[in-house]
């Protein structure tokens, strides 16, 4: 239209449809639930740390997954840190490791998953982690469609309440 090269605008009559996403998130409640839960077995218990890994970073799956040793390194700060980038965006993440954090790098440090991969834990696929965060959530009677994203969602929520 400013060049002359159209005479109207196409999008005129065009209304664009906003559909609003309720996020499902933890509870405060939901997450003690999960982190205090002894579970019975091995891969419970490995899925739960990876889900409480992703919450406290407020890492996505494939972020995780990707992770080595050599994305852990000392800040300016002396503290530990994480030093990425997430691939969905390949923004730069500069994430602090947490004392629980750090607990469950030092609790997979020696797995064979994470040896035999050069990567930082032993993770599942996100089809296999899904499928037993499903039974975590009825071990610990979360009413909820626990899935690995909702630990990036959880993170978001208590990060913007918390503020």
């Amino acid at each position: 239209m400013a060049n002359n090269w159209i005479d109207r605008n196409p999008f005129s009559n065009y209304k664009a449809k906003v559909i609003e996403v309720e996020r499902v998130y933890l509870s405060e409640e939901e997450i003690e639930n999960i982190i205090n839960k002894n579970f019975k077995t091995e891969r419970l218990s490995l899925v739960r740390d990876i889900f409480l890994f992703s919450f406290f970073t407020g890492m996505a799956y494939i972020d995780v997954k990707n992770l080595t040793k050599s994305h852990t390194s000392l800040g300016i700060d002396g503290e530990k840190w994480i030093f990425t980038h997430r691939q969905k965006t390949k923004t730069a993440s500069k994430i602090p490791i947490l004392p629980i954090t750090q607990m469950i790098i030092d609790k997979y440090e020696d797995h064979p998953e994470s040896n035999n991969q050069n990567r930082l834990l032993p993770i599942l696929s996100n089809q296999k982690m899904n499928a037993y965060l499903k039974e975590i959530a009825e071990v610990c009677k979360i009413e909820k469609e626990l899935t690995f994203h909702i630990a990036r969602h959880t993170f978001a929520t208590t990060v913007t309440l918390t503020n």
